[in-house]
């Protein structure tokens, strides 16, 4: 069975930061090219962030130079770090998975307010 969990959401203030893990089992995600996305309420799931098998990020443009994705295979894990989050930032967080069929996680709640 294959699951994605993430984890590392919460509150914060503007101009703070936070760090999402989205750990996977039941698959390595060596093969797959990982993805966080988000959506906030009232809007469609967008794509914020997404690295390559080979570890190359590509990034949202809003989000570009505030956001690193990273990949941690032996630990088959993957890695959102946050800076500078602004409200527009909050939003269900969502990793994924895409190969030969996609999974999903089940998400996190970001939440920047003062």
């Amino acid at each position: 069975q294959v699951q994605l969990v993430e984890s590392g959401g919460g509150l914060v203030q503007p101009g703070g930061s936070l760090r999402l893990s989205c750990a996977a089992s039941g698959i390595p995600i060596v093969f797959y090219t990982m993805g966080w996305y988000r959506q906030a309420p009232g809007k469609q799931r967008e794509l914020v962030a997404s690295i390559t098998t080979g570890g190359s990020a590509s990034y949202y443009d809003s989000v570009k130079g505030r956001f690193t994705a990273s990949r941690d295979n032996a630990k088959n894990t993957v890695y959102l770090q946050m800076n500078s989050l602004k409200p527009e930032d909050t939003a269900v967080y969502y990793c994924k998975a895409a190969g030969q069929y996609n999974y999903w996680g089940q998400g996190t709640q970001v939440t920047v307010s003062s």
